[in-house]
């Protein structure tokens, strides 16, 4: 451990450390699926996979929603759309060509090398598919391969347990609870914190690759390894 001219314990020093770049994405392509920039054009097909009646639950541990009417949901895109301080993809899968879902990179702060994935809300038919894994996948390799972050985030409600469980499937590690951190729809949040490190997403990297090569699928298209087996 390094230790200064007082004997006291200190971090290590970052000479090779580069201001990583702000998200300008278009479009991050894979091989089942897409992340396209947000845009007007997908409002009508995210209308009808994310706001039916079946869908009212995606909505619970987030900020908005559900949207009892398009007009109220179109508001709520643009909003996205214009935000300053977040970047939105939309997610598509290439068979289909159409949106399934959306995300977004948020608290964006290039001068300590951080960002996080967050508002992401998946419909009932990208959840569970190759889709919804590869779109982890090039979002993470798009931060740390091209971006050059150091630390990227996940956060979320500590009642969520599907997304905790998916934050740790994606590699990412539990940091801890943060108590009454926030105000959710006049409810209380504790908010749990992971996060997956630049020293370790090249073996976050080698798993997910493993587990999307057409390979891990049989004939009916299931999993043969679960992504944690790699």
């Amino acid at each position: 451990m390094r230790v200064n001219e007082f004997k006291q314990p200190i971090g290590e020093v970052l000479d090779d450390f580069v201001t990583p770049s702000f998200p300008d994405a278009q479009t991050l392509e894979g091989s089942y699926g897409r992340l396209t920039k947000l845009s007007i054009e997908h409002i009508n097909d995210l209308y009808d996979v994310l706001c039916d009646v079946e869908s009212r639950r995606i909505w619970t541990y987030l900020y908005e929603g559900p949207f009892d009417s398009k007009t109220e949901f179109e508001q709520y895109i643009k909003q996205l759309i214009d935000s300053k301080d977040k970047y939105f993809f939309t997610i598509l899968d290439n068979v289909q060509q159409k949106p399934l879902g959306i995300l977004a990179l948020m608290r964006i702060n290039p001068e300590q090398g951080s960002i996080e994935v967050g508002n992401i809300i998946y419909s009932k038919t990208l959840k569970k598919t190759r889709v919804a894994t590869e779109t982890q996948y090039l979002l993470a390799k798009y931060v740390f391969e091209t971006l050059g972050y150091r630390r990227y985030e996940w956060k979320c409600d500590n009642l969520n347990a599907p997304s905790k469980h998916a934050a740790q499937r994606f590699g990412f590690t539990y940091e801890g609870l943060f108590r009454q951190s926030n105000i959710c729809k006049g409810r209380n949040r504790d908010t749990a914190w992971f996060s997956l490190l630049d020293s370790e997403w090249p073996d976050v990297k080698t798993r997910f690759e493993h587990w999307l090569d057409p390979s891990n699928f049989d004939q009916e298209g299931q999993q043969i390894k679960h992504l944690n087996d790699f």
